[in-house]
């Protein structure tokens, strides 16, 4: 099966998912939260920069868990803000 491209907005909404993480991470290193999590620094990195615009959702519920962002206002900030915003815990 083939996956149809992104769009767009998918693409933008991976970004921000991204600077949301980055955010939440504050002064912890991205090995630290990859330890923590179970997730690969190099996948970390990824859905930081972007480069992974669709994480798979345990993938983001662990990081989410790591990081103490609730996914319902994770869910609600790559919903409703633009892009830069940051979310507190």
């Amino acid at each position: 099966m083939v996956r149809p491209p992104l769009t767009p907005a998918e693409r933008d909404r991976g970004r921000r998912l991204g600077a949301l993480l980055r955010s939440a991470r504050a002064d912890r290193s991205p090995a630290e939260v990859a330890a923590a999590s179970g997730v690969s620094l190099e996948a970390l990195r990824k859905i930081e920069s972007g480069r992974v615009p669709t994480p798979a959702f345990f993938t983001v519920t662990a990081l989410a868990r790591t990081l103490d962002l609730p996914l319902d206002a994770l869910a609600r900030a790559l919903d409703d803000a633009p892009a830069g915003t940051a979310l507190s815990a």
